[in-house]
This record gives C-alpha cells, structure tokens and sequence, in this order.
C-alpha cells in the first residue's frame, strides 16, 4: 500500500508575520507532517532570507506556486488577498488568509464564492482565537453581557495598508461576536477615530450593542508606549479577565447562595497551555483540510468580522466629517 502523499505547503507575503507562517510550516515539514514547497515575496532579497533560513525555495511571483502547493497562507498587503486567495481556491488549492479576509465585503464575498465552487478550504487568520489564553477560557463562557477592552501597541515597523480597525481591532470585534453569539445581530454602532502619525485612523474607539442587550466598548490604538491586549467582561455571577499579551485568564465569580456575598466569591485563574498560538491556527487549518471538514475560522467568519469594521469605519468617518480637522 502507498504512502499517502504529505500536503505542499507554501506561505506567500513573508514579510513580519508571514515569515512566521512560513517558520512554522518549516518546523512541520521537518517534523514529517507536510512538504515545504517555498515560500513567495515580491522583495527578492526578503523571499531568499526567508527561503534560506527555513531550507526551501524561493519565488518572487505567487503565481508560480500554483500547482507546486496544496495549501497556502497569504499574509500580504490586505489589497491583494482576494486576487491571490481567489487564483489559488479557483485552481483547488486550499488557503489560510490573514485578517481582515479582504478590504471590502464584496472581495470577500468573491473569496467565499471561489472556495465553495472548487471545495477548497477557506480559512481566516483570526489568531487571538488561538491564544492558549482564550483556548482555556471559551468552555467558561456562558453569557457576556459587558466588554470592556483594550489593545494598544507602539507604532508598527510594518506595512500600514489599513487603519488600526482593520489592522488590530478587528481581532476583538472577532472574538465578542463569537462569544456573544454569532446569530445575535448588531443593534447599533458608535464610534471615533483619528489619525495621529500616519494618514489613517491610528486610535478609535467603538461601543458596540448587540440585540440581546450585551454591549462591548472597545479601544484600539497603535500609538502607545507599550503594549496592551487585555479584555475584561461580566456575566452572569461573574466577572472575566483576560490577557493575550501575558497569556492570562481568570474568572471572578459569585456563588449566589452563598449566605454572605463575601462568603461566596471565588478566584479562579486558569491552566494556561504553553503553545504558540500560530501553530495552533496553522495546525487547526492543515487538520481541516486532511479531515475534510469545514475550517475553524471559516471565510463566512472573517467576513462578519470585516462587516463590523466597515460598519465603525463609517461611523468614525461620520464623526469625523463633524469635527474641524
């Protein structure tokens, strides 16, 4: 009997954080779980580096990859996902894009069309989903009815393509609609942002409200001094904090039949797994590919994630077109 054929991985755009895909897919090809097939940067001397650091080939053009690969992640310029995710889903080949699936709903729709016509896998980057932080903490989950959030970083030595909504909040407006309930709808949207050093919104905060009464205010900027990615939310007799940045989660909580308040409260930080969260979501893409089951972070997901940007985005613009800038 043959030996089953190991998938051809390739990571296009290595730049940042692609070059971590493409670190994690040498380290599983050196494991024996896939095939390395290259990697692919339009700067050539960024595509060698990286080529040369994990042991494979280089390309300067994604289209030479197609038919050398089985399975991709795309982390270039937010701009040019839904060409290049739709070359390759067209052609059969299965992709993980990173966040934001694409710049407009209608790029991802054009993306979740490709992969449902040809079968191929579509996933989304939405990496705090992997968190070791978040993996421990969504089985405690039971009805958030108030986030409070914060995710501040210094100022990026990276592409700065999108807006810091699109660029960083988009993580947290992922992860409150999946545990609010991804059939809750949006009720309403406030919003404002600014630019600051760059010509797109650098800092904006929203307050998002969803049909079931639950209400997330969430801060995002790119200008701070030091690093913060913290989420703190209240449900039902308890409270919740967690941070993506130390990898820390805990749950406050309220026995409310205990006969003293005091008597009742409970403080349980939780065992955290020590694995990056990266390999997670790479290992979790290539799983649903060789199982033949629908991606964890489907295409759908990313792009209710990128729905909600849109819709902060027009409300700071609103904002914006009141104020004397």
């Amino acid at each position: 009997m043959s030996e089953k054929r190991k998938l051809r991985v390739a990571a296009i755009g290595v730049g940042s954080l692609g070059r971590h895909h493409a670190r994690n897919y040498a380290e599983l090809a050196s494991e024996g779980i896939v095939e390395m097939a290259g990697v692919c940067d339009a700067n050539a001397e960024t595509a060698a580096l990286v080529a040369s650091d994990n042991g494979c080939a280089h390309f300067t053009d994604w289209h030479d990859l197609i038919g050398k690969a089985d399975a991709v992640s795309i982390a270039t310029p937010t701009e040019t996902h839904c060409e290049i995710a739709c070359a390759f889903l067209n052609a059969g080949v299965n992709v993980l894009v990173e966040k934001p699936i694409a710049l407009t709903l209608a790029e991802a729709d054009e993306m979740i069309a490709a992969a449902n016509d040809s079968g191929a896998k579509l996933m989304v980057g939405q990496l705090e989903r992997y968190n070791p932080a978040m993996v421990a903490l969504r089985p405690h989950v039971t009805n958030p009815l108030y986030f409070e959030i914060h995710r501040v970083s210094p100022f990026p030595n990276r592409s700065l393509d999108v807006d810091v909504v699109l660029d960083v909040m988009i993580h947290d407006l992922d992860a409150i609609q999946w545990l609010v309930g991804e059939n809750v709808a949006i009720s309403e949207i406030r919003a404002v942002g600014i630019p600051v050093i760059s010509d797109k919104v650098d800092a904006a905060n929203a307050r998002i409200e969803f049909e079931n009464g639950a209400v997330a205010n969430i801060t995002a900027s790119r200008i701070g001094t030091e690093k913060i990615r913290k989420t703190r939310f209240y449900q039902t007799n308890s409270y919740v904090v967690l941070d993506y940045a130390t990898k820390f989660a805990s749950i406050t909580s309220l026995n409310p039949e205990a006969a003293h308040p005091l008597l009742g409260i409970s403080i349980d930080r939780l065992e955290i797994a020590d694995i990056e969260p990266l390999r997670a979501e790479i290992t979790a893409f290539l799983d649903s590919i060789e199982q033949d089951q629908t991606p964890p972070v489907t295409g759908e997901d990313g792009r209710r994630a990128l729905a909600l940007a849109v819709g902060v985005l027009k409300k700071i613009d609103a904002h914006r077109g009141r104020l004397d800038m």
